[in-house]
């Protein structure tokens, strides 16, 4: 028999940024898409498109890379999302960025984000902003996090309808405010953790 064992607690207290943490960690000028929020319904497509990043960082990174995951909405199949890809990169150190960022921007990305003190985060956007680059240290749990949500919602449609429907309407809701919608999510998102975690997890993903 499977001994059932619990999530570590450093997986299930998640982070909540504030506003004033994104303008303090924001370098140069955000990107253009942050100005509007664009929920599309779910593009085949998406897949490889991140096929084909992925391909490219991990030529340009070489053994510097530890992990490369697709996440994000546009990761679960049949779920409406922005169209923007979202990687979470994993590497040793976040903070040498003098050994990742320069061969980042050879392929166009460009530093919108740095926030040390979440886990060594690191957000880079492609030239044509259709990417956000998520660079975390390599054992940082938000990537687990991340990828928890991504597998739950492949194989739970219930909250993955449930996640749709909130996006679309807080994206309505945020029209005048685009930057408070991230924020907004907060509360579905902890619902839908709170289901996660209350899963064995061997039988949560």
């Amino acid at each position: 028999m499977v001994e059932l064992v619990e999530y570590p607690r450093e997986i299930t207290q998640r982070y909540h940024g504030t506003a004033e943490q994104l303008a303090a960690a924001l370098v140069g000028a955000p990107p253009q898409r942050w100005q509007s929020i664009v929920v599309e319904d779910y593009d085949p497509s998406w897949v490889g498109r991140f096929a084909a990043a992925s391909s490219l960082l991990t030529e340009a990174l070489g053994s510097l890379v530890v992990g490369v995951e697709h996440v994000g909405s546009t990761s679960v199949p049949g779920l409406a999302a922005k169209p923007i890809i979202d990687i979470d990169l994993l590497v040793e150190d976040t903070a040498d960025e003098s050994r990742y960022v320069p061969a980042l921007e050879t392929l166009g990305y460009r530093l919108v984000l740095r926030e040390p003190w979440w886990h060594g985060h690191r957000m880079l956007v492609s030239s044509a902003e259709d990417v956000n680059l998520h660079v975390w240290l390599q054992y940082a749990p938000e990537p687990v996090r991340h990828r928890l949500f991504r597998d739950w919602l492949r194989s739970h449609p219930e909250d993955r309808e449930l996640y749709a429907t909130t996006k679309r309407r807080l994206a309505r809701d945020t029209a005048n405010q685009p930057g408070d919608y991230s924020l907004a999510k907060n509360d579905v998102i902890d619902a839908i953790y709170s289901r996660i975690f209350a899963a064995p997890p061997e039988l949560s993903c």
